[in-house]
């Protein structure tokens, strides 16, 4: 699990119990935490108070008009029990809750970043985006080690085929149907998406202790071979083979012909037809139909070679 660390700031609670709580009545001191236990995260910021309405606006117009980071720092941390919240959702992913929390908590500074209080809206119903953004992101990045979704539109279809699929199991033909219908997508590509969801990753070069195991690694048909001495010299011979076959049949050629196909086609720098056609008083066009007409008839020779 990744080390999470947080900065619990700690409230007077005494204050508050006396007077109205203001945004100032904090204690000055921040507890730095460092631990590789979730639950102790969990539980440091359960015991972070909310912000009321009158607080976050606030904080926000400080964060907005004079840049002030500690109020930037307020409203993050008095957030990041609905990260958890909202990241315990995707826990079916199999990928580590501590990952999915710390990236909610990058869409939260987003969101807190980009916030406008003269909206008239909580902070957490503007940031629910950018934190479900940045899990959907890590998500896709980390649940297969191909990329199972690159479009925007894929991205849309895989989180609400898999919310499908866990309330439906296995696709019939109409349930692919009625799915297709509600995604607003074809059925074909809600067959395809099901298909790249079911895949599975598979080692290269798995090990296995049982020497009857039949099962053919990916490593032992996907080698690289074409640096091996027998593989090298058989290339070479057939390269040679086929320059051989390739100047005998432009040998059979007349002049004209093998000097426009050596021209446009076997020096480093190309002729251009109109080149060509000043060379032979002719139009480009017919110089065109000259390099036709000899490469045709120079896949001939080649093969009667």
């Amino acid at each position: 699990m990744c080390t999470l660390i947080v900065r619990v700031l700690i409230y007077d609670q005494t204050k508050e119990k006396k007077e109205p709580r203001s945004v100032n009545q904090y204690m000055p001191m921040a507890l730095p935490v460092s631990t590789d236990s979730l639950d102790a995260y969990l539980q440091k910021i359960s015991h972070i108070q909310t912000l009321t309405a009158e607080e976050e606006k606030v904080l926000a117009l400080r964060l907005q008009q004079e840049g002030d980071l500690e109020a930037a720092r307020r409203l993050v941390m008095s957030h990041l029990r609905f990260v958890a919240h909202i990241a315990r959702s995707y826990s079916g992913y199999g990928l580590s809750q501590a990952d999915l929390i710390q990236e909610g908590n990058i869409g939260l500074m987003k969101a807190v970043k980009r916030f406008d209080p003269s909206m008239n809206v909580r902070l957490i119903s503007f940031a629910v985006h950018w934190i479900r953004a940045e899990i959907h992101e890590f998500i896709l990045r980390n649940w297969r080690i191909v990329k199972v979704a690159t479009t925007k539109a894929q991205r849309k279809l895989f989180f609400n085929l898999r919310k499908s699929k866990k309330r439906l199991g296995w696709f019939n033909q109409e349930e692919i149907n009625t799915v297709a219908k509600d995604l607003g997508v074809s059925p074909e590509v809600v067959i395809e998406m099901e298909s790249r969801m079911s895949g599975q990753d598979t080692s290269f070069d798995p090990f296995t202790s049982d020497e009857n195991d039949t099962h053919t690694a990916p490593a032992s048909y996907l080698q690289d071979t074409s640096q091996e001495p027998a593989v090298r010299l058989e290339h070479d011979n057939w390269q040679s083979h086929n320059t051989s076959q390739l100047y005998q049949a432009l040998s059979q050629l007349d002049e004209r012909s093998r000097d426009i196909l050596g021209r446009r086609w076997l020096t480093d720098q190309k002729t251009t037809l109109q080149e060509l056609a000043d060379k032979y008083q002719v139009s480009a066009e017919r110089i065109r139909q000259l390099e036709k007409n000899a490469m045709k008839k120079l896949k001939l020779n080649m093969l009667e070679a």
